[in-house]
């Protein structure tokens, strides 16, 4: 890169496009200059003008066309003089003949002239040998520089060139630009200094320039210093856009990891409830049952005794009658005599009351604050994932678990709970805590500042703001294996890096990512065919070659070589690029997907529904179809590396799901559930613990899988920066590593639970 106090050289300016026209891309013809110093075609401009003003294309600022049209911009006699040294460099190509000699025809020579083998800096002539030697000896000519005409076209006496030729006048063609004339600010010649602006005070060009170099070098000075703080705003910006994005990603995951242990302390909440309520009403209703049935056997024994009286009484003759009086009177005056409760036994209802929170229609348990950045030094910062934020998260939580519970919190239940029912208990309010403690540093509404519950007051500018929800499918409950208690890995963001080199003609297209070599990836790039390398820390380490032509999809790393696949062919290359050995594929499928066994020495690559294995000598190892169904096919493959069977996972778009076979092609595992949100399941990859990481490109999430296949959850989401992921890898088993369609990566360290 040219430094901004440094002059360019003429052979850049010859061989740049700074002598095209931005309108029509062609060679400059009558250059006229912008007041915003952009240089083109006087019949470009003529067309671009629309009516009294011209929008610059490059810089769109917008400038007043002269009352004389665009004719009366400047003319650029710099862009014209090097225009000059160009056409008189091309004039006389060898391609389309030897060039003549320019005073042979004036001396009595042949018409056509000699053949040119040198040529005058000062006429700007091509001249034979015997008009060079005489060119010399004049009086009026012997200072002329006369060159090799050789060495003139190939560019070895351009500066000296430019030197020795005056700019031309427009207006007097053959005479040369001597004078500036000071009240005008315009170039004449001799001519024009007789005509109009003869009693104009006149300098010579030289002197002109030297009493204004100064002024315009301390202009350009001022704007260099411009520059200087331009870039450092600029790179200032991005570090801040940088930091704002990984804050987001923190803040989201921090939002999904709250909203997740009040949804899980609610739901325990609810099973705890509806526990307690089916124990009252089983209680009640046993109660109830023994209260009825000594009710009916009362009831029976005392409307079985009213039937035999009345029997008696209606049917029984005297005697008969009063030889049962006494026992019927006493049997009737003792069930008489029986207490009677005289309505249902008393029954305690339930009734659900609800914390005041819940019903207060201005309490938001997510809330955002914003706080102004402060610019960060380099000596003592701690980007994402270090252990100086590790360490400073880690005293945040132990902190907050020490303050004063508030919010939501669990009811207690009646009697004595379990440990495991305190344990679960703790967390949930643990969690719940956590969310009231960020809350309470959000001034109320009536803009009273609620009470500071740490040791020291809150000195930063907030700002209150309510979250906003994000359009999405809502996510599946989890699996069963999580038993609600957060077991799910964690990302942990490392750095952002984007994937387009100096080199590249077009945007990338990243549509492969494998591990290569301690903490590196290599990026296939279909786009500008290339296998780029990378570390994970987005230092550029230059490429794989990959043979002529060759447009590398998927790619995978094997142990001394690189096998890819580009169009319907299998490769496997050398590090240097030296081609090994070349499969031809199946033309039916549009791409295939490799993967490397963990071995080392055998690639696998999906073909046509079925999977193929070859060894480092070429041959096919194996061949299998997933489940034995030739409809399948794999779109991307990941080896389990912790698994001892040797498993293979791809996502199947014949059947819209992920799926999980032996090396035998057995399937041990398949997951079409409703976690892909009707989307086609993309690229996938395995951390060391098993943990299937599948991308959905639709939803701008990554989502966790088990080693058998079952939905956990989401990993990453559009919070993490996430926008239309493409592939993904995973770098020593604890670094996801994801490439977004624009050609960015983003590096994720995988956190597992236990860690």
């Amino acid at each position: 890169m040219v430094s901004h106090g440094s002059s360019p050289s003429l052979l850049e300016a010859l061989s740049s496009d700074f002598l095209a026209c931005k309108i029509c891309l062609e060679q400059l013809q009558a250059p006229k200059t912008l007041p915003c110093l952009h240089t083109y075609c006087q019949d470009c401009l003529g067309q671009l003008a629309d009516g009294s003003h011209i929008r610059c294309p490059e810089c769109r600022e917008t400038v007043p066309v002269p009352p004389e049209g665009v004719a009366a911009f400047k003319t650029n006699f710099f862009v014209n003089g090097l225009l000059d040294l160009v056409k008189a460099r091309a004039c006389g190509d060898l391609r389309a003949g030897k060039p003549a000699c320019a005073l042979c025809p004036l001396v009595g020579g042949t018409s056509a002239g000699g053949p040119a083998t040198a040529r005058c800096l000062d006429c700007a002539d091509d001249l034979c040998q015997a008009c060079a030697d005489g060119h010399r000896c004049t009086r009026q000519t012997h200072t002329h520089r006369v060159v090799d005409l050789v060495g003139y076209r190939a560019g070895w006496y351009d500066e000296e060139a430019r030197e020795r030729q005056a700019a031309q006048c427009p207006q007097h063609p053959g005479e040369a630009l001597r004078f500036l004339c000071q009240p005008c600010s315009q170039l004449l010649c001799r001519e024009c200094r007789l005509d109009p602006h003869l009693d104009h005070p006149c300098l010579p060009l030289a002197e002109a320039v030297r009493a204004r170099r100064p002024g315009l070098e301390e202009l350009l000075a001022g704007v260099d210093s411009n520059l200087v703080e331009l870039e450092a705003a600029r790179r200032m910006e991005k570090e801040a856009l940088a930091r704002l994005r990984e804050q987001a990603a923190r803040v989201g995951t921090q939002v999904e990891e709250a909203a997740e242990g009040v949804l899980r302390a609610l739901l325990a909440q609810k099973q705890e409830v509806l526990g307690q309520l089916r124990a009252h009403v089983e209680a009640a209703e046993e109660a109830a049952r023994e209260r009825l049935a000594e009710l009916e056997g009362r009831e029976q024994v005392a409307r079985a005794a009213a039937a035999f009286a009345r029997r008696v009484l209606s049917l029984g003759r005297e005697a008969e009658i009063l030889s049962l009086e006494g026992a019927i009177a006493q049997r009737l005056r003792q069930l008489q005599g029986c207490p009677w409760a005289p309505g249902p036994a008393p029954c305690l209802l339930p009734q659900l009351e609800l914390h005041p929170g819940l019903l207060d229609k201005n309490c938001h348990l997510l809330q955002l604050s914003f706080e102004e950045q402060q610019p960060q030094k380099d000596g003592g910062k701690d980007g994402p994932g270090t252990q100086g934020g590790e360490e400073s998260q880690s005293r945040r939580e132990d902190a907050l678990k020490t303050e004063r519970q508030g919010g939501v919190q669990p009811q207690a239940r009646d009697g004595a709970q379990t440990p495991k029912e305190e344990k679960a208990q703790t967390t949930r309010e643990d969690r719940v805590q956590t969310l009231e403690e960020e809350r309470a540093q959000i001034p109320h509404e009536d803009g009273g500042p609620q009470p500071h519950r740490g040791g020291r007051p809150n000195k930063k500018k907030k700002f209150k703001g309510r979250l906003k929800s994000i359009s999405r499918e809502p996510s599946p409950a989890l699996g069963p294996n999580l038993d609600g208690s957060g077991l799910l890995p964690r990302p942990i963001f490392s750095c952002s890096f984007p994937t387009r080199m100096p080199g590249d003609k077009r945007s990338p297209r990243i549509t492969g990512l494998c591990p290569f070599g301690p903490r590196e990836i290599l990026v296939a790039d279909e786009q500008n065919r290339a296998l780029k390398c990378f570390s994970l820390n987005g230092d550029y380490k230059g490429t794989v070659p990959v043979p002529e032509g060759c447009s590398p999809c998927s790619v995978a790393a094997l142990q001394s070589a690189v096998a890819f696949s580009a169009g319907a062919r299998l490769y496997l290359i050398s590090p240097d690029g030296e081609v090994q050995w070349r499969r031809a594929l199946s033309l039916s499928q549009a791409s295939h997907a490799v993967a490397a066994l963990p071995s080392g020495d055998r690639v696998a690559v999906s073909v046509a529904g079925h999977v193929e294995v070859y060894n480092m000598e070429g041959s096919l190892a194996t061949r299998f179809i997933p489940g034995g169904k030739a409809s399948r096919g794999l779109r991307a493959l990941v080896f389990l590396t912790t698994s001892p069977q040797g498993h293979f996972v791809g996502s199947d778009w014949q059947q819209n799901s992920v799926v999980i076979c032996d090396g035998l092609g057995q399937v041990v595992g398949e997951y079409k559930g409703p976690g892909l949100h009707g989307c086609q399941p993309g690229s996938v990859s395995v951390d060391k613990k098993g943990y299937i990481f599948l991308t959905l490109r639709e939803v701008n999430k990554v989502v966790i899988l088990d080693p058998k296949g079952s939905l956990l959850g989401d990993f990453l989401t559009a919070y993490h920066g996430l926008e239309k992921p493409r592939v993904t890898t995973m770098v020593d088993g604890r670094y996801l590593v994801v490439s977004l369609s624009n050609g960015t990566i983003h590096v994720f360290r995988v956190r597992s639970p236990d860690s």
